[in-house]
Order: structure tokens, then C-alpha cells, then sequence
């Protein structure tokens, strides 16, 4: 899936993935791709939730060797 931009939030803890996901957003436009790699399993139920609370799209997530990778479009 092709992403305007991507963060890298591996070995990072709750809540940092969060905390840096919502900066990059922030410096985004409306319907930019957000692709975010991290190694957090909390990050899963984390992100979703960030995102359906901010008005943004969870296009897909998918793991990796153990990194966790999601595609949230901006709303």
C-alpha cells in the first residue's frame, strides 16, 4: 500500500506510538496515508481506537516480524 509518509515507532511504549503518530498527522494533509511501524502489541487496539476517535480511516494492518504496520488515511 503506497503511504505519504512513515513513522518509525519501533521499540517505543505506550504511549509514545500514539504521541508521535498524532505529530505526524498533524503535518499532513486531508486523505494523506500515515504508515506507522511499531513493535508495541498495545499499539494495535491503541491506534484503531486513535484513529476511529479522530476521524481518521484505519486502511489496514498487518505484522511482520514482530513489527506491527498500519495505514491510517487522514480525515
Amino acid at each position: 500500500m503506497e503511504s505519504t509518509k512513515i513513522l518509525d515507532a519501533k521499540d517505543l511504549a505506550c504511549p509514545m506510538p500514539i504521541v508521535r503518530t498524532k505529530k505526524a498527522m498533524q503535518e499532513l494533509n486531508v486523505g494523506d496515508v500515515l504508515e506507522v511501524h511499531a513493535t508495541d502489541q498495545g499499539a494495535k487496539s491503541d491506534l484503531t481506537a486513535w484513529a476511529k476517535a479522530g476521524g481518521h480511516e484505519l486502511l489496514q494492518d498487518t505484522e511482520e516480524d514482530a513489527v506491527l504496520k498500519f495505514w491510517i488515511k487522514k480525515g
